[in-house]
């Protein structure tokens, strides 16, 4: 292809010429002998002909999430017969907390692996080039350096497709930091400074707890999201409620240490009233901001007063199942003290004279409100909670799994255009938001909805299909020696590694000097795996720590 017939394809920055001139970026990008004058000069033209002093002529509209990749840990721990193993109640794990099962990483997973992971598949799934991406922002609360963060680690698939132009960086505040990667990929498209190209957010931890109640709160997971306009999945604008705070209910200051010091009942208590306060300035502004468009129709608000009932779907940063389900409630309190139409008058007028901050901690009115939003509840929170079941506490993608669980859960993706969908984001320390999400159906655009329901559905089907159960007391194992090889170095993984699958990002060794290497797993690594009398992953657990025990006994 020529530089002379791209110019020209540009010259009159016609839109179906332009399509075009796209089109033949792509091309050059992707051909084998791209080299990289062909790419800048591409840029260059295309870039130059939409923009003018102050940004782009035509702002983006409809910026949201494009396409997803997710990232099932192979392993996990059945939460009854964790039960059983603690010596307590039976249901204590599965129906008070809501829990079923719980993932658990090997020492060949740290959070660098995990995010590489699912970067690189969303990179080969998507077909986009690493050339196309102008900002990356991480998310995450595992920490593996005080200094270098996550996404330079993640730079390294970027750099051999000579694209060190990439924005953004790690995004730190508990689990909340993944809405905040969201958040400064969106302002940054939405910017003047913005460039044309996607945004990547990439967001995971591995959740551990010390032996004892709050352990089965653990798991592990991380996501892959690509950011840009048109998307079948938009983040509404207009509106936004956020509450910000400074509280010890949930914190990590021992950095030589895994576990968090957690305040479990203060936890909770900030929880709701970021809860409360974001939800009651989510629907004043709401409604403010469908006043102030009523005539100009700029706004996707469709409803004056929006309540529980103005959505298909209301989702929450989940640690576990229950508080959920505790969370749904609450909305519908606060929607009977406002005496939302939606609920019958009877109902509302016993509620109408309550102050909602006066009742925090009123257990049986809690249980009475969790009976009467059972229904509300089983159609717009259960759909969006088959992840957080069985994986457990993913931390800053909680809530994101959340919100890809519901939309696999409608049969067709027909079933959710014009559907809104409210999520409530909770990061301890405290800062939380609310905001709206509507999916759309897209035209002339290569990533539709059906398409992000599929790569979800692959996650689901991993989840469902290609997990190996490990015993309690082999999570116990398995959990103490990751806390002894904290900071060990050098240290080279030596765990079992058929858990791995083909593509998988894992680690290889850290140096004396902390630095960790990563490698691509390809199937023929593993001799064993095309034997079909190969040992079962838990058979080989149980044989590894085993022997770790004999080795350990010979050399005392």
């Amino acid at each position: 292809m020529s530089h002379l017939y791209l110019s020209k394809l540009v010259s009159n920055n016609q839109p179906a010429n332009m399509k075009q001139a796209f089109h033949c970026l792509l091309f050059v990008i992707e051909g084998q002998n791209t080299n990289k004058f062909d790419v800048i000069f591409c840029i260059h033209f295309c870039f130059r002909k939409v923009m003018n002093g102050t940004g782009y002529l035509h702002r983006p509209s409809s910026v949201g999430i494009l396409a997803c990749e997710l990232y099932i840990p192979s392993l996990y721990v059945d939460q009854s017969a964790l039960e059983t193993y603690d010596n307590v109640s039976k249901g204590k794990y599965t129906i008070g907390l809501g829990q079923q099962r719980m993932s658990i990483c090997s020492d060949h997973e740290d959070i660098c692996s995990l995010c590489l992971t699912v970067l690189s598949r969303l990179l080969d799934e998507t077909g986009v080039h690493p050339q196309q991406i102008g900002r990356l922002d991480v998310g995450t609360e595992t920490l593996i350096d005080k200094a270098k963060s996550i996404k330079t680690v993640l730079m390294q698939l970027f750099v051999d497709h000579n694209n060190t132009a990439v924005e953004g960086a790690d995004n730190i505040n508990a689990c909340y930091g993944g809405t905040a990667a969201i958040f400064n990929a969106i302002h940054w498209i939405e910017s003047s400074f913005w460039d044309g190209r996607y945004a990547v957010v990439v967001m995971g931890d591995i959740a551990v707890y010390a032996k004892g109640n709050a352990r089965p709160t653990g798991g592990a997971g991380a996501c892959a999201l690509l950011i840009g306009p048109n998307a079948p999945v938009v983040f509404e604008s207009g509106c936004r409620a956020t509450h910000m705070a400074h509280v010890y209910d949930f914190y990590k200051p021992n950095l030589n240490s895994l576990y968090p010091v957690v305040d479990g009942h203060l936890s909770v208590q900030c929880f709701t009233s970021a809860l409360d306060t974001c939800y009651t300035q989510f629907c004043t502004k709401s409604q403010m901001n469908h006043e102030s468009h009523t005539h100009t129709h700029t706004s996707t608000l469709t409803s004056r007063e929006v309540n529980l009932s103005t959505f298909a779907a209301v989702l929450f940063h989940t640690p576990y199942v229950r508080l959920a389900q505790k969370s749904l409630a609450r909305l519908y309190l606060n929607d009977l003290i406002r005496a939302c139409p939606y609920i019958a008058n009877a109902t509302t007028e016993k509620y109408k004279n309550l102050d909602i901050r006066t009742l925090v901690n009123d257990k049986d009115l809690e249980r009475d409100l969790i009976e009467q939003s059972k229904e509300l509840f089983e159609q717009k929170t259960l759909p969006g909670l088959y992840f957080s079941q069985n994986m457990g506490n993913m931390y800053t993608p909680s809530l994101y799994y959340s919100l890809f669980a519901f939309l696999i859960s409608q049969p067709t993706e027909e079933q959710l255009y014009g559907r809104r969908i409210l999520l409530f984001s909770y990061g301890s320390g405290l800062a939380s938001s609310m905001y709206s999400v509507v999916c759309r159906k897209v035209h002339e655009c290569r990533f539709t909805l059906a398409q992000l329901q599929r790569s979800i559905q692959r996650a689901r089907n991993r989840l469902d299909n290609e997990r190996t159960e490990l015993t309690p007391d082999l999570l116990d194992k398995l959990l103490l020696e990751r806390e002894e090889n904290d900071h060990a170095v050098p240290f080279i993984p030596k765990q079992p590694n058929e858990t791995l699958k083909a593509g998988d990002i894992y680690l290889k060794s850290i140096d004396k000097n902390h630095r960790r290497y990563y490698d691509k797993f390809i199937a023929n690594d593993n001799s064993e795996r095309n034997d079909d009398n190969a040992k079962p992953i838990q058979q080989l657990y149980t044989e590894y720590f085993r022997n770790r025990q004999t080795s350990s006994d010979t050399n005392e």
